[in-house]
């Protein structure tokens, strides 16, 4: 079965830092460009960051550029998403994705559960 697990999130004060972990499983990690998107209730599920099968390229939202930092793993089918200067409007849930269109067109998109960021004095 495919399986994203996330970790790392807490509690943490603002100017703190975080790193959240997704552990990736029953899929094929190395052809996947791998994702962090977030949701805080009420509002719409951001991308906050994705990076590329063989992680060559990064690409973030404005809002956490220059304080968050994706990374993988393939050899650990692991994807990171180190947060630094953290601020209230980072709170959030955190996602992992996984995303690959096969050559025939077939899209396939995992998710995690998520994990709970809280940024607070």
């Amino acid at each position: 079965q495919v399986q994203l697990v996330e970790s790392g999130g807490g509690l943490v004060q603002p100017g703190g830092s975080l790193r959240l972990s997704c552990a990736a499983s029953g899929f094929t990690f190395r052809s996947y460009a791998m994702s962090w998107y977030r949701q805080a209730p009420g509002k719409e599920r951001e991308l906050v960051a994705t990076i590329t099968s063989a992680g060559g390229s990064t690409n973030y939202a404005d809002s956490v550029k220059g304080r968050f930092t994706i990374s993988r793993d393939n050899a650990k089918n692991t994807v990171y998403l180190q947060m630094n200067s953290l601020k209230p409007e980072d709170t959030a849930v955190y996602y992992c994705n996984a995303h690959w269109r096969n050559p025939f067109g077939s899209e396939y998109d995992y998710w995690g559960q998520g994990t709970q960021v809280t940024v607070s004095s």
